[in-house]
């Protein structure tokens, strides 16, 4: 039994304009009286070639200083579109929100994004100079793929580092997630 479980996470405002805010609506249980705050980060990943274009959106500490059944909005602006490749900017990419007590990650909860034009013109033509305001994402909210890690909380040793086994558990479940959403865009593109 964890210390802390997350119930249910629900996106909202989706399908949206590309520049609306994302909106996720979470509903979580603190169990034991933790003794820091819990994390709640959401990240896009702007190209799934190269990790330098992810751009973290948010990051909000809540208490966990009192056990019970908690729900909060969590809404982040959008991703800048200049620091996203023009060729990332519409087809399929993730969006990761991650859960972590004293800088560990315990809870990766990942979301295929199809950004896409509305209009059928730009749809068969798509211009060189990707249109930001024609750009409507669609969050695939009803298929998340949630990752649980294994963490101590407040009941192991707090000054253990994180195992290079860990760091490799946790970037091989980004890798997996980003080849998946490349392989969509290349099916997509043979369409």
């Amino acid at each position: 039994m964890s210390a802390v479980d997350v119930f249910n996470v629900q996106v909202l405002d989706n399908p949206a304009p590309f520049t609306n805010t994302l909106q996720f609506e979470i509903t979580y249980e603190v169990r034991e009286t933790l003794t820091q705050d819990i994390e709640w980060k959401v990240t896009y990943v702007g190209s799934a070639e190269d990790q330098a274009h992810d751009q973290e959106l948010d990051c909000v500490l809540l208490p966990a200083d009192t056990p019970g059944r908690f729900k909060f909005v969590l809404e982040v602006d959008p991703p800048e579109p200049k620091l996203i490749p023009s060729q990332d900017l519409v087809g399929v990419t993730i969006i990761l929100l991650t859960c972590s007590y004293r800088e560990r990650e315990f809870l990766r909860v990942g979301y295929y994004v199809n950004n896409e034009y509305t209009d059928s013109e730009l749809q068969e033509n798509p211009p060189a100079t990707p249109v930001i305001d024609k750009i409507v994402r669609n969050i695939v909210g009803d298929q998340p793929r949630v990752t649980k890690f294994r963490h101590k909380f407040d009941f192991g040793d707090p000054n253990e580092e994180l195992s290079v086994d860990r760091q490799a558990e946790i970037q091989a479940e980004r890798d997996t997630l980003t080849e998946e959403a490349r392989k969509r865009n290349t099916a997509n593109a043979a369409v």
